[in-house]
């Protein structure tokens, strides 16, 4: 059996004074169970048998399968952890349990020997990813009939402007969800955890997206009608939003996926704001911005402005659609990533 202190995700285990903590407050486990935990966190991310558990925890005590069983139960309850989705004890039908969560020592005493579930593998990168880009692609979906049914205007041509933004809103939202995904997917597989580096993870992918979609956004209006819109969103943008679903990501992987999204949310509707207030433009911003480069287009983006009392899309446009916009994409890139950390398993 281990001894010295142990972390994983909130808890820490203190196998020599046989306490289990959350964040510092004691959890209430039998002494049996507590013994069960100690073995499963010593074999971290190895199967640990039923023939093991009888020998190590009950000792040669008789007792049938279902003991055992009752005491994942209780730990599973102790831990917050979910059979159907499980974050700490995994079973292995037939054989045992395995414990998946990275441990890490904390103190004096025998770390467990590392083991595959101590790092985090770079598939789950590609699965975070993964699921960053659909969250952006609903955002964008949201933001496109948004922005559609307002600018497309009355008249000839609706329809189609109404298809064009939809499509262009789902293809930014796609690759600026992949790039924060990734980001915050490769912060998880260095630090081993939805923790603090999720914020540069977040900033750093929006940073790197936002400079290329500038860049090519430019180029392509350059070469297609000889200007293009300097002030268009970009890098800065990026990196204000990746780092506000970042930290909504960390601050909200407490809580279930639900009420994580909705932190990520208020975190993407903050940077959203400071974003217009600081001068930067979102897509609101940007299309309005191409309305006043080419006046005979169908673009009527300047209509937000009535609701404000604005005569055209002025401050209150902006930081209104910012903070939308922001709610949008954070939302949903950081209930979707929430999602795929529950359903990895990780911490």
């Amino acid at each position: 059996m281990i001894s010295g202190r142990f972390r994983f995700g909130d808890f820490e285990l203190d196998a020599a004074d046989r306490l289990l903590r959350r964040d510092g407050v004691p959890v209430e486990v039998s002494a049996r169970y507590l013994d069960a935990l100690a073995l499963m966190v010593g074999e971290a991310g190895r199967l640990v048998t039923k023939d093991r558990f009888m020998d190590e925890v009950w000792r040669g005590v008789p007792v049938t399968d279902e003991a055992l069983t009752q005491g994942i139960r209780a730990l599973r309850r102790a831990l917050g952890d979910d059979a159907a989705r499980p974050r700490f004890i995994e079973t292995v039908p037939k054989h045992g349990y395995r414990f998946i969560a990275p441990v890490e020592a904390a103190g004096k005493g025998v770390a467990p020997a590392p083991t595959v579930a101590s790092a985090v593998p770079w598939r789950h990168v590609l699965l975070i990813g993964a699921a960053g880009a659909i969250g952006g692609a609903l955002a964008g979906i949201v933001g496109g009939l948004f922005y559609g049914f307002i600018g497309a205007g009355p008249g000839m041509g609706a329809a189609s402007v109404l298809v064009v933004l939809l499509c262009v809103n789902v293809m930014l939202g796609l690759i600026g969800g992949a790039g924060v995904g990734f980001g915050i997917g490769a912060a998880h597989a260095l630090s081993g955890r939805f923790g603090p580096w999720c914020v540069a993870g977040g900033a750093g992918g929006g940073i790197v997206v936002g400079a290329i979609a500038k860049l090519l956004g430019l180029d392509a209006f350059e070469l297609l009608l000889g200007r293009s819109p300097g002030d268009m969103t970009g890098a800065a943008e990026g990196a204000l939003l990746g780092g506000a679903v970042g930290l909504g990501v960390w601050l909200g992987a407490r809580f279930s996926p639900r009420r994580g999204a909705a932190i990520s949310a208020l975190a993407g509707g903050a940077a959203g704001v400071a974003i217009t207030l600081l001068g930067g433009r979102l897509m609101g911003g940007s299309l309005d911005l191409l309305a006043g480069m080419f006046p005979d287009s169908r673009l009527r983006i300047y209509q937000i402005g009535a609701l404000f009392g604005e005569p055209g899309f002025g401050p209150m446009s902006q930081a209104a659609t910012g903070l939308v916009e922001g709610l949008v994409f954070a939302g949903m890139v950081g209930g979707a990533l929430l999602l795929a950390r529950r359903s990895l398993g990780a911490t």
